[in-house]
């Protein structure tokens, strides 16, 4: 019987360039800071009232970009309280590019950065192999409970490290987008690799009802163009098809039965309205912002 392939560790090799070239197309990043710009001066006001010092926890956090981004607002809004940052990210190529963005940050470079290159499940063991949890003020989960195997599990733990009137602020694709109709549609084939179940923002608020925690929920609505990936050949739209379906070379992973279904699927999901020789295909996308309500610990 041949032996099954173990699962990365993280975005490595030609999946970060995807993501990249996701990243550059999508403007997500852009969206989410005008989100953070809205919403976190006037929480990180509250939940650095009457302290020290202020521990910051990044899940996933890529590159650091939008770390980075968070970090200077709270340095904006407190600058007189010193700041920590813990950074839980498993790939070793996206954290180098974070090392390498503060050591040209100098407004960074005054913060102490602890760095785990590890999975959500081996920094849990490592933090109980210790007994001795270090809890945190804020700590964010950015577009990254999608490779997590047990988010109930993640979610639970992590929210479990937050201090006294802490926060934990989560970002992940809405339900109903055309990302999430894409993935449930395809589920037995993509959900093959890292992502073993897709997971939509309705499934972490079920679960965070459940949980009876109370949040408050913001829309981050945004557009991808991905009429490259229909063009065979374009580089730039293979790599994105790739990071969009988390394969290996789409067009030789899966089978002709699959794959021409797939690429009508995604013109079905676009938002189509010039003519159609000159039509983009532009999926409709819709983050979702899930802020915890601070947490009250009773003795």
């Amino acid at each position: 019987m041949a032996s099954t392939p173990a699962l990365p560790t993280g975005y490595q090799g030609r999946y970060v360039q995807g993501f990249q070239m996701y990243l550059q197309r999508s403007q997500e990043h852009q969206v989410i800071q005008a989100f953070m710009d809205r919403v976190l001066p006037v929480e990180f006001a509250r939940i650095g009232e009457g302290k020290k010092i202020l521990d910051v926890l990044g899940v996933g956090s890529g590159g650091g970009e939008m770390d980075a981004y968070l970090l200077s607002i709270l340095q904006s809004k407190l600058p007189g309280i010193p700041i920590t940052a813990d950074i839980v990210e498993p790939s070793t190529e996206l954290t180098d590019s974070f090392k390498a963005l503060v050591a040209k940050t100098p407004s960074l470079q005054k913060v102490p950065f602890t760095w785990h290159v590890k999975m959500c499940a081996e920094y849990e063991s490592m933090v109980k192999e210790k007994k001795e949890a270090k809890r945190f003020d804020f700590m964010h989960m950015i577009q990254m409970l999608y490779y997590v195997s047990d988010y109930s599990a993640a979610i639970k733990f992590f929210h479990s490290l937050l201090r006294e009137n802490g926060q934990l602020l989560i970002v992940h694709e809405a339900a109903n987008s055309g990302w999430e109709k894409l993935w449930k549609t395809y589920r037995k084939e993509l959900c093959t690799k890292t992502i073993s179940s897709y997971l939509s923002a309705g499934d972490i608020k079920a679960l965070l009802q459940g949980m009876g925690l109370r949040f408050e929920e913001h829309s981050i609505p945004n557009t991808l163009d991905i009429s490259d990936c229909f063009l065979p050949g374009h580089e730039a739209g293979e790599k994105l098809l790739d990071f969009m379906t988390e394969q290996d070379h789409f067009h030789q992973s899966l089978t002709p039965e699959v794959t021409l279904p797939s690429a009508s699927q995604g013109t079905s999901l676009c938002n189509n309205k010039k003519s159609p020789a000159k039509r983009n295909k532009t999926i409709l996308q819709r983050c979702t912002a899930i802020q915890l309500h601070p947490l009250i610990r009773h003795t």
